[in-house]
């Protein structure tokens, strides 16, 4: 079984992320055609299953929950962009290294800091509780 990260949005949607490049792939490739995936424009995140058909509150959720995981995050602590996309809009060459996908098409979604700080000081509430 392979051991994503899971977020919980706030209508109850379960979302899942990659840990590794490795575990990326098998996300992506284990995702429906018409699930929507997330990932930041930049090199260095989880890969996202928001679902088929998902909310826009949903997406925006798991949009800060792509953007906290980020290498881009962990560097900078700044506003995050998130590239949203179809599973169908994207494919994968024998010669792409793990975790690396060629996207046809994608609208990017803005995460702001303050956004991302709210989401983590929720996490280790969360965390103290438990």
């Amino acid at each position: 079984m392979v051991n994503f990260r899971e977020y919980v949005t706030s209508s109850g949607l379960r979302v899942f992320g990659g840990k590794s490049a490795e575990n990326n792939d098998k996300l992506v490739w284990d995702a429906g055609m018409k699930d929507i995936l997330l990932h930041t424009s930049e090199p260095g995140s989880p890969f996202v299953n928001v679902g088929e058909d998902p909310s826009g509150k949903n997406i925006k959720e798991a949009a800060i929950f792509c953007a906290k995981y980020s290498q881009d995050w962990r560097s900078g602590k700044r506003d995050i962009i998130v590239g949203k996309f179809l599973r169908g809009d994207m494919n994968k060459s024998l010669k792409m290294k793990a975790g690396s996908w060629k996207v046809k098409k994608q609208k990017n979604i803005k995460v702001k800091k303050s956004d991302i700080l709210r989401f983590e000081e929720k996490l280790r509430e969360k965390n103290e509780t438990n």
